[in-house]
């Protein structure tokens, strides 16, 4: 069979990066008009493996709105589980935290399997005459002048667009490259990430259990297709410890998955391979440069102590689409000067707010000791009786705090 022929071509936007965000900056890019091109590493035949491998995450209701707004939603109904209440607990001791919207007011989230979200993101992008999708391919070589990104591919192609958007994730070798300093530094712990059916049924409700060497947290999904309940956990500890308990046998890990459950949800039983992810912090000094900007954990890494990661990647993505609109309106190109400070301006301070929260939160409930944590339940315990603070807390669950760009609320630009 002869190589592939180059197939040069240029678009709005070209997108290095074809995960989770980058293929949701290319659809909400379409849905307004705009082209764009995805060079990807990856193959899409690995990256959609048929079986569930435990990895979920959260949609937030803001975030749920803006698939709605650029058609995603079709791809997804029927395969999310509702999340209607967050119950937060310091080592499972008395003074929790109940976080539950009035009946009418919709879900918190929506739990997706990291499989499902995948499928549907490529089949709407293969569905969408304004993508296109590059992938597997290697880059050869990427240049940006004043005018344009332009990526030069392994088999020659050339490919070109005003803005080189980078949603490479967090080793990004493009930010690298760009000379965008990083603030880095790791938490010493890992997360260990699986699934487990269970014998009572989670009620739509999320956990959030923390102790001194981590936070626990359980995830509601939909039931299996036999009926069993199900969820995800998230179960953060030290990295020193963590391989040893990767290496138990399911006996073993079963015990102490239930030990810092304390009975919630009944007997339990592994239905997906564990995995064991570093967690680190990272936040970039800036998110743009000549033709270019940073969109989701390219810009920014946080710990997911409050499972904000992917949903403040599309709060990137929804306010990068909103500039890059206006701009066209006014007849700018997606990589204007203007338009790529009005972006660093605008998600800049919400990245590093958001960063700077869970940091805290992460530092402060991860203090040892019985006074360290009295005084953590006795601020629960304060928030639970304060309706403002349980409000302001649930909108930011719902990533629907701050200056929201109008995806977020569910309509176009």
């Amino acid at each position: 069979m002869p190589p592939a022929q180059p197939r040069n071509a240029s678009a709005d936007v070209l997108i290095s990066g074809g995960g989770l965000v980058g293929q949701t900056l290319a659809l909400a890019l379409a849905a307004h008009g705009l082209s764009s091109i995805i060079i990807d590493p990856a193959d899409p035949v690995t990256t959609i493996a048929p079986e569930f491998d435990g990895r979920a995450s959260a949609i937030a209701s803001a975030s749920w709105k803006m698939f709605e707004a650029i058609g995603l939603d079709r791809y997804l109904e029927g395969h999310g589980c509702g999340i209607e209440r967050i119950w937060v607990s310091d080592g499972l001791k008395p003074g929790e935290l109940d976080f539950a919207p009035a009946p009418d007011d919709g879900y918190l989230g929506l739990m997706f399997e990291n499989r499902r979200l995948r499928l549907a993101l490529a089949e709407a992008v293969r569905a969408s005459p304004l993508v296109d999708w590059r992938a597997p391919v290697i880059t050869a070589g990427i240049e940006r002048d004043a005018h344009r990104a332009t990526a030069t591919l392994a088999d020659g192609s050339i490919l070109s667009a005003p803005l080189l958007a980078v949603c490479e994730g967090r080793k990004s070798a493009t930010r690298d490259a760009a000379g965008i300093p990083m603030a880095h530094w790791t938490y010493q712990h890992g997360a260990m990430i699986g699934a487990f059916a269970h014998a009572e049924s989670h009620e739509n409700v999320a956990y959030e259990i923390f102790y001194p060497e981590g936070p626990f947290a359980i995830l509601p999904l939909n039931d299996l297709p036999d009926g069993r309940h199900r969820s995800a956990f998230v179960w953060s500890t030290h990295e020193r410890d963590a391989p040893a308990f990767l290496k138990l046998g399911a006996r073993g890990y079963k015990a102490e998955l239930m030990k810092r459950m304390g009975g919630i949800l009944g007997d339990i039983e592994e239905i997906a391979p564990r995995a064991l992810y570093p967690l680190a912090f990272q936040h970039s000094a800036r998110i743009t440069d000549r033709r270019l900007a940073l969109v989701g954990d390219s810009a920014h890494g946080i710990h997911p102590i409050a499972g904000q990661g992917f949903n403040l990647g599309l709060r990137d993505v929804a306010s990068l689409v909103e500039v890059i609109v206006d701009g066209a309106r006014l007849g700018l190109d997606a990589g204007d000067a203007q338009l790529l400070e009005r972006y660093q301006r605008w998600r800049g301070l919400d990245n590093l707010s958001v960063a700077v929260a869970t940091d805290a939160l992460t530092r402060l409930f991860g203090i040892p000791g019985t006074a360290a944590s009295a005084v953590r339940r006795f601020g629960l315990a304060g928030v639970q009786r304060s309706g403002l603070l349980k409000s302001f807390f649930m909108a930011e669950a719902r990533g629907e705090s701050g200056d929201l760009p109008r995806l977020l609320a569910g309509t176009t630009v």
